[in-house]
Parts: C-alpha cells; structure tokens; sequence
C-alpha cells in the first residue's frame, strides 16, 4: 500500500507534464534559438525531432528497466537525468550540442510518462481508474497545448533559453516527492533482449529520417528513402519474427492478442499525428503570417488548454456512468469539427475563430483522451501492463513524430504548388488584374514584387488550411474504431 497517494500521484503528474511540455514549449522559440545557435529555419526542426525520436526510441526500455532496476530507482533517475539534460540544454550554444542535449532529454524523458500511467493503474482501485486517467491524462493533454503560451511568455519576457531552465524547479519538486512516496519493490532478474531492442530501434528511427527527410531529397526519387523504407520494413518484420520464436522477448506479443489494447494503439496513434502536428502548424501561422507577436501567440492558443481542463474535469466523472466508447465518439467529432473550422482561417480576421476552434478542439481532445485510456487497458492481463503502458507511449511518440514530419512536407509542397496556381492566374488579361492594377505590373518591378509577396502569402495560407483539412481526413478515420473496441466489463477479449 502506498502512505500519501494524494502526494504521490502530485509528484508523478509533475514529471508527467514536465516530460510533456517539452514536446511542444519550444515551438514558439524556434526562431530565436535559430538566430542565437545560428541555425537555418529546416535546420531548427531537429530540436523537436530529435527528442521524439530519441523518446520513441528508449520508451520500449520502460518495462524492462522497471523490472531489472526496480520502478522507484528508474523513475528517480530517469527525473533527475532530465532536470539535468534541461540545464545543459538552456546553456547550450550551438545547434548540434542542442541537438545532441535534447537526444539524452527525450531518453531519459521516455520512461517517465509510462512508469506514471502504470504507478496511478495500480494505486487505483478497479472503480477509480477512470478518474486516474483523467488525472493522467490531463498531463498528457494540457502540458503539450500550454506548452506554447508559456514558451511565448517566456522568450518574450526573458529569453528562449528559460522554456528548458523552467524544467529545473520543477524537476526537482517530483524528484523530491517521488524519492519520499514512491515505495521501493523487489527486482526480478530479466534477460535484456538486444536483437529485439536493436530491430525495434531501427525500424522507429529509420520511420523519423524517412519523413524528416522526404521532402528535401525527393521521397521515393531518392536512393536514401529507399534505403530508410527497407530499414523501417525489415526492422519490424525481424523484430516479429525474433520476438516469436524468443524465449524472452523484448516485447511479449502475446499482449497484441487483447483486442481493446490493439485499437487503442491505432487510435492513439491518430491522436498523436493530429494533436501534436496541430500544435506545430498554429505557431508559425500566427506569427508569419498573422503578425502575432510571440507572447501574442501563446495567448491565443492558451484557451485549447482551458477547453481540455474543463473536458478533463467532466468527463473523469462521465466515464463510470456511460459508456466510454459514446465519449471517445462525441470527442472525435468535436475535434473533427474544429479543424473544419480552422479550414476557415483567413490572414485577415480576428483571433476570435483561432480562440473557439482551439477551445473546441482542446475540448474534444480530452473527451477522447481519459475513456480511450480506460477502454484500452479494461482487459489487459496485469502482467502485461509494464509493457503495454510502454507501447502505448511509444506509439503516441512515433505519431506524433511522424506528423510533425508529414504536416511539414504537405506545407512545404503544397505552398509551392499553390503559388504556381495563384501566379498563374495573373496574366494582364485577367479580370483582377485589368480592372485592380491596370497596366502597373508590367510597368513597375515594385509592383510586380509586391504582388509576387501577396500571392506567396495566400499560398502559404491556403497551404495551412490543406493541412487542417488533411487533419480533419484522419481524425473522421478514426470513428470506425470505436466500434471495434469492447465497453469494460462486456466480456474478455
């Protein structure tokens, strides 16, 4: 039995959002830390990439080390190497010492958010476990949307290295509480797999380079995404077979037999691509393109956070009562039809639409986030859960990786080809041009300048919107799966 799990479950949604918030805080610094590291704007991206991957990568560690080391000893040090790894981060001063901080930070961060889904699974009585994934997932979910509001406080009050110093006292608060709470538990000697790990790494880390990299070599024109797509297919294909044929595999996929588990996994990973690439498009749409200010700009987005806290409060209530797979369902549309919404953003127009489509969206996360959590871990052998928590975080980081990756490659092509279209239509006997700027664009290089801005700026604009409205294709994707997934106590799969 646990003393304090008041204070406990404090101290583990510390670390929880600390982890979090460090996926999303730095978007909005992203051009001041690329003037002050003397980085190009594609160069920067690393920043956030890097700490996914190297998350993805280390997150399958979790149950293992659990097991081998024991979860008080993991949790600690895996809090204490990222309070540090955030220090070296805030000092660094070139872009591949950022880089190479911000790989540690991600693999010491891995553990942490599913060593905290498993430690509040099993303080929790079978009754509460919905409210402790609301606890839970109000981490999850609020520390990657205010990630940008405070980072815009911050580098526009202080400077962009403080979005990494603020981890420090807060690291060390859970550090503190988790040290005292947390009880120590016996260890189990448990062989470390390494072929498993290593062709599981690959394949994740290949999947990343794949979709970072696409866009500036040419997708399948290139030999180097041929050569990361057969990594990422072979990677997986030894991995399964090897984890079948083991006698202690890295992964046990007998878990992969429980069917709710299997549809959260594929559903998380939707969630992943659409929340997390959401967040990474609105910051340079505000400010390039609407002329926010950087503090400005954390405003707006702050009331998606308030919509998710108000919809964490709710339906933590909700989800003993009805049936978890109606609230993922009212969740999914809520969200489809905020990014329908955002399909209706204009570079001239008040932030009211950004204000209620965020809250909308904010809210609409979080019906789905806490009963999607319930529903996929209500038949999961107790056994498994180390492991299950680890893939399932591993499979929000991979789509949220992957989304950053992919949103940016649609707005980087589809800016080229909107401006191609948009040009186009400027010939000096088009209607608009006749009857607005007669004569002057071919008489003044000014003009022409000018009006080459003005369409670069609506190409941009309708680039973004391509983007919202690809978002929106997924997340209505994703209705049939909840029709496949089992209401708790209906029946083991």
């Amino acid at each position: 039995m646990v003393a304090a799990p008041g204070w406990l479950t404090a101290s583990i949604m510390l670390a929880t959002v600390m982890q979090v918030l460090d996926t999303t805080i730095a978007n909005v610094a992203l051009p001041h830390m690329a003037a002050s590291l003397g980085a190009t704007q594609q160069e920067i991206t690393w920043v956030l990439t890097s700490y996914i991957v190297a998350s993805a990568i280390a997150t399958p560690l979790t149950g293992w080390a659990a097991e081998v080391i024991g979860r008080r000893r993991v949790f600690a040090g895996a809090i204490a190497g990222f309070t540090l790894t955030s220090l070296l981060c805030g000092i660094a001063t070139g872009l591949p010492e950022m880089v190479i901080y911000r790989v540690f930070q991600g693999l010491f961060g891995a553990v942490l958010i599913p060593l905290a889904q498993a430690v509040l699974l099993d303080i929790n009585p079978r009754e509460r476990i919905g409210q402790a994934m609301a606890i839970y997932g109000a981490g999850i979910m609020v520390g990657p949307i205010i990630g940008p509001t405070l980072g815009g406080y911050l580098t526009e009050v202080f400077n962009w290295r403080y979005v990494f110093f603020i981890n420090l006292p807060v690291g060390l608060a859970a550090l503190a509480g988790v040290m005292s709470f947390l009880p120590k538990e016996s260890t189990k000697a448990r062989r470390f797999d390494f072929t498993g790990f290593a062709m599981l790494a690959i394949s994740i880390g290949a999947l990343q380079l794949m979709f970072d990299r696409g866009e500036a070599v040419g997708w399948l024109e290139s030999a180097e995404i041929w050569l990361y797509l057969g990594l990422v297919v072979s990677g997986l294909w030894a991995f399964a077979i090897h984890c079948l044929m083991a006698d202690n595999p890295f992964i046990d996929l007998r878990m992969f037999r429980d069917r709710n588990f299997v549809m959260g996994l594929v559903f998380i990973f939707i969630i992943g691509l659409t929340l997390f690439s959401g967040l990474a498009l609105l910051p340079p749409l505000l400010q390039k393109l609407m002329g926010y200010p950087v503090i400005e700009t954390g405003l707006v987005m702050a009331p998606r956070g308030v919509g998710t806290m108000l919809s964490m409060l709710l339906v933590g209530r909700l989800v003993s009562r009805f049936d978890p797979r109606v609230l993922v369902a009212i969740g999914l549309a809520l969200t489809a039809w905020s990014l329908y919404d955002m399909s209706g953003f204009e570079t001239q127009m008040d932030a009211r639409l950004i204000v209620t489509s965020g809250v909308m969206q904010g809210f609409g996360l979080g019906f789905v986030f806490v009963p999607l959590s319930t529903l996929t871990f209500a038949t999961i052998a107790p056994h498994f859960r180390g492991d299950a928590t680890a893939m399932y975080s591993l499979v929000r980081n991979v789509g949220s990786g992957v989304g950053i990756s992919l949103v940016t490659a649609v707005l980087s092509r589809m800016m080229v080809v909107n401006h191609e279209e948009l040009a186009g239509q400027l010939t000096a006997t088009a209607p608009q041009v006749r009857d607005t700027l007669p004569g002057l664009l071919q008489q003044s290089p000014l003009m022409a300048s000018i009006a080459d801005g003005l369409v670069g700026q609506q190409a941009a604009m309708i680039a973004y919107i391509d983007n919202f409205v690809l978002m929106m294709i997924l997340t209505l994707a994703a209705f049939p799966i909840v029709f496949l997934l089992r209401r708790p106590g209906a029946g083991r799969s």
